[in-house]
């Protein structure tokens, strides 16, 4: 039995259980401060990589984007405790490819990650954030048309005691969201039109401005090389573009509910 072969029984046998090459557990352990599964399930099968825990968790939070950097090996495997990996077929089944960068991708886009009590947390505080925020920039307070602050609509969340799912993203649960805090706040989404007049000096830049906060309905360039403008919005919107417009302009742009 050789000295490898020998590590294998002794003190680091439980990490073969990782599944990976036992030469590369020699190595790479020492090297991992931890590990973790992230988890994907498809019409029954299951589907499992191996992630190093905060680097996966920045990127369900959406602050990390390179993947490679988050996994611990390629491998995308059936059950990674036993070292179980799919067939080809499985993983075209599933996933319409073979590529396992693509495959891993997709595993922690769409599925699960064993998290730490303090990583779910950290995740459940942070989603809950992004929630707050998209609310406030989507929808308004049908009675004012203005959207509601940050604060009271986080209050109504914990009023309500409306949960925030860790796992799943913002899209996918701010509906039920909305829909839970109606009955506490007047919530509402619609759109509106702003008529805007912007000097020459600014319109240059105001225009990518516009671009971007918006869609743009109809614009005129005036002779003078001043800007009118017809711009649709979320109306909670409405507030952010009257101050970067008037910070642009030094207040001079003139903006007007359609």
């Amino acid at each position: 039995m050789t000295n490898l072969e020998q590590n294998l029984h002794g003190p680091h046998k439980n990490l073969a259980s990782f599944g990976i090459d036992k030469y590369q557990i020699i190595i790479d352990i020492s090297e991992m401060a931890d590990v973790t599964v992230a988890r994907y399930s498809y019409e029954g099968e299951k589907f499992e990589i191996l992630v190093k825990p905060d680097p996966a968790l920045d990127y369900k939070l959406g602050k990390r984007k390179d993947v490679s950097s988050i996994l611990v090996s390629d491998d995308i495997y059936t059950d990674s405790g036993k070292g179980t990996k799919p067939s080809t077929e499985r993983l075209l089944k599933a996933f319409k490819t073979a590529d396992e960068t693509e495959i891993a991708t997709i595993i922690l886009q769409k599925g699960d990650i064993n998290l730490t009590t303090d990583q779910r947390r950290k995740m459940i505080e942070e989603k809950r954030k992004r929630i707050v925020e998209y609310i406030a920039k989507t929808y308004v307070d049908p009675k004012t048309h203005f959207p509601h602050p940050p604060l009271r609509i986080e209050q109504a969340m914990k009023d309500g005691r409306v949960s925030v799912d860790s796992q799943k993203g913002v899209d996918e649960q701010v509906k039920d969201i909305v829909d839970k805090l109606r009955s506490i706040i007047a919530l509402k989404s619609e759109n509106l039109q702003l008529g805007i007049t912007i000097p020459a000096q600014y319109a240059s830049q105001s225009y990518s401005v516009l671009k971007s906060v918006g869609s743009l309905k109809k614009e005129e360039w005036q002779s003078n090389g001043s800007l009118k403008a017809i711009l649709e919005i979320p109306a909670a919107a409405r507030p952010n573009v009257i101050d970067r417009l008037g910070s642009i302009t030094k207040g001079s742009a003139l903006v007007e509910v359609i």
